[in-house]
């Protein structure tokens, strides 16, 4: 599977940004698409998931009910809607996929997932 993250850029605290995340070269049934955050010098951060067969999402305590994880089957695209940024929220954000996992424990580890895009930089100003 290749992965390519798109839709990084620059906004102001309290605004919103859509990620897209476009997956190409096998069905991603039976897959998690997952979203994570770097910022230099931490561990990549989960930040939520989207379950391709169900549409199933999971998220962080920290950006749940401010972002949101959806699909487009037909384009095999996902995206990560992101709303009330804060400066906390800049890093740079991956898409990841891997094998569906039903516990936090495994679908949260940045591990479990085997395909990785390259990363697109979310800068929120204060």
């Amino acid at each position: 599977v290749q992965l390519q993250a798109s839709g990084g850029g620059l906004v102001q605290t309290g605004g919103s940004l859509r990620l897209s995340c476009a997956a190409s070269g096998r069905t991603l049934g039976g897959s998690d698409i997952g979203w994570f955050r770097q910022v230099p010098g931490k561990e990549r951060e989960f930040v939520g998931r989207i379950t391709w067969s169900t549409g199933n999402t999971n998220y962080a305590d920290s950006v749940k009910g401010r972002f949101a994880i959806s699909r487009d089957n037909t384009k095999n695209l996902v995206y990560l809607q992101m709303s009330s940024l804060k400066p906390e929220d800049s890093a740079v954000y991956y898409c990841a996929a891997g094998k569906t996992y039903y516990s936090k424990l495994y679908y949260a580890d940045s591990s479990k997932y085997n395909y990785w895009g390259q990363g697109t930089q979310v800068t929120v100003s204060s």
